[in-house]
C-alpha cells in the first residue's frame, strides 16, 4: 500500500509499501493467500504449505485455481460475482477447515522430496564437468550455429521468398486475366 493511511485500520494490520511474496508465504502465522492464480504465486503457495483463496481474472489461472482446487487446496471465487461475503466466506472456510492446510501441506511435501539435497546436487554436477573437460557433450546445440542460423535468418530468408513467390504468381495471373479481358472487349468493340 502506497498513500495516506486509512483512518478505519485496524491496530493488527500493518502496511507496507512492498514486500516479497515468497517471503510472507513463508512467514509461520500466514493462514491463507488470496491469489489471482498466476503460475508464480501457486508454485509459491505450494511450496509453502499455504492453502488459497483463489480469483482467476484471465489466461492459465481460471485452470490453475481448478487444478487446486481439485487437489482440495483452493477455494475459487468468480471475479464477475465477487463480493465481501463471498470473499470472507471463502476466506474462512480455507483458514477453519483443517483439509486446505493437509492438502496444501500434502503437495509441498511431494514438491520438497528430492533424491538429494540441492547442494549435493550441484557439487555432483560440478565435479562431473571437470571430470569429463567440460562435459561439451552437454552443451547445447545452438554452440554450432552460425550466426545467420542462431538468429534464423535462415528461416526468415525462406519464408520471404515464398512470399515473394506467392504474389509474384498472383501479380502475373491477375495481369494475365485483365489482358485476356482488356483484348475481348477491343474484339467486340472492332466487330
Amino acid at each position: 500500500f502506497d498513500g495516506k493511511k486509512p483512518d478505519t485500520l485496524a491496530s493488527n494490520t500493518r502496511l507496507y509499501k512492498w514486500i516479497p511474496q515468497n517471503d510472507l508465504l513463508g512467514h509461520p502465522k500466514t493462514k491463507a493467500f488470496i491469489a489471482h492464480g498466476g503460475t508464480n504465486g501457486i508454485c509459491e503457495a505450494i511450496y509453502h504449505g499455504i492453502p488459497i483463496a483463489g480469483i482467476p481474472l484471465f489466461a492459465d489461472q481460471p485452470d490453475n485455481i481448478n487444478h487446486m482446487v481439485a487437489k482440495g487446496a483452493a477455494i475459487r471465487v468468480d471475479f464477475s460475482t465477487l463480493s465481501t461475503t463471498k470473499l470472507l466466506t471463502a476466506l474462512r472456510t480455507v483458514i477453519n477447515d483443517p483439509s486446505y492446510k493437509e492438502n496444501a501441506m500434502r503437495l509441498s511435501r511431494i514438491q520438497h522430496d528430492q533424491p538429494m539435497k540441492p547442494l549435493d546436487r550441484a557439487v555432483f554436477w560440478t565435479e562431473y564437468a571437470m571430470h569429463h573437460r567440460g562435459a561439451k557433450h552437454l552443451c547445447p546445440a545452438l554452440h554450432d550455429l552460425a550466426w545467420f542460423q542462431y538468429h534464423s535468418l535462415d528461416v526468415i530468408g525462406f519464408l520471404l521468398a515464398c512470399v515473394a513467390a506467392v504474389v509474384f504468381i498472383i501479380t502475373k495471373c491477375c495481369l494475365f486475366c485483365c489482358h485476356k479481358t482488356g483484348n475481348k472487349g477491343k474484339k467486340k468493340k472492332k466487330e
